[in-house]
């Protein structure tokens, strides 16, 4: 099933559309093809309702195009540092600590849960809210996984180190660090990882539609923060031909 309807697009106020950091370019955009298998609800667009029945792709979107079949799709760009943390020997009490680029965390209780590794971090004079993900949990009997996000989103990271010498109780305590996934590389090879632009302007479509048309925005300027996937700029190793895009 597939859903196209007629675009436009104007140079409209950016109030609606807080990535756009100017309305150049904005009447230049071109109509595209989106494969709508690629996108997420929740994360790349609003499900639909009984007052709005109709799914709406969020603007902004940064797209990359399929090789295969020439549709466009969310951007991948470069995959982010992934690191575990495992607490093992069944300590009963105490505290460990992780040290990342230099700055050592308050002490981490034995059975800290995702959100209390995440805090401790986020404490850290490097590590600002937002530049990590935390998930699983809780120790000791879980590990915890740490995504670099925010200004450490799609590059490579230092491993962070562990101390258990404040955990107590079990047999032999320890906290291991390693990193399942290295920041950086390509996440994808179907031609998503070369950015093409970005979705100029809300789509809306029929749940279950399969295609839909949209807008591409190719030239102009944006803040790469604030569209619905935030992105490092400085990550972009490849952008599709003839994009032109500043961002701010």
């Amino acid at each position: 099933m597939n859903d196209f309807q007629p675009m436009r697009t104007s140079e409209e106020a950016t109030a609606d559309r807080p990535w756009l950091a100017s309305l150049v370019g904005v009447h230049d955009a071109n109509t595209i093809t989106l494969d709508l298998t690629k996108f997420v609800a929740g994360v790349h667009y609003e499900a639909g309702n009984l007052l709005q029945p109709r799914n709406v792709l969020k603007s902004g979107l940064p797209l990359g195009r399929l090789k295969a079949s020439g549709l466009y799709a969310p951007y991948s760009g470069p995959v982010s540092e992934v690191q575990t943390v495992t607490v093992t020997g069944a300590p009963t009490g105490g505290t460990y600590t992780l040290t990342f680029s230099g700055q050592t965390t308050a002490g981490i209780p034995f059975n800290a849960t995702a959100a209390q590794v995440k805090a401790a971090l986020e404490a850290l004079s490097n590590i600002n809210p937002g530049d990590v993900l935390v998930s699983g949990g809780p120790h000791p009997g879980t590990a915890v996984v740490v995504t670099f996000a925010g200004q450490y989103m799609g590059d490579d990271q230092p491993q962070m180190t562990a101390s258990a010498t404040g955990l107590t109780g079990g047999t032999t305590p320890a906290v291991t660090v390693a990193t399942s996934t290295a920041g950086g590389g390509a996440s994808a090879s179907d031609g998503t990882e070369v950015l093409a632009g970005f979705l100029a302007t809300e789509s809306m479509f029929a749940p279950g539609s399969t295609k839909t048309s949209g807008a591409l925005l190719w030239f102009g300027e944006v803040f790469a923060d604030k569209c619905p996937i935030p992105f490092d700029p400085t990550d972009i190793g490849a952008t599709a031909p003839g994009v032109n895009i500043h961002y701010r």
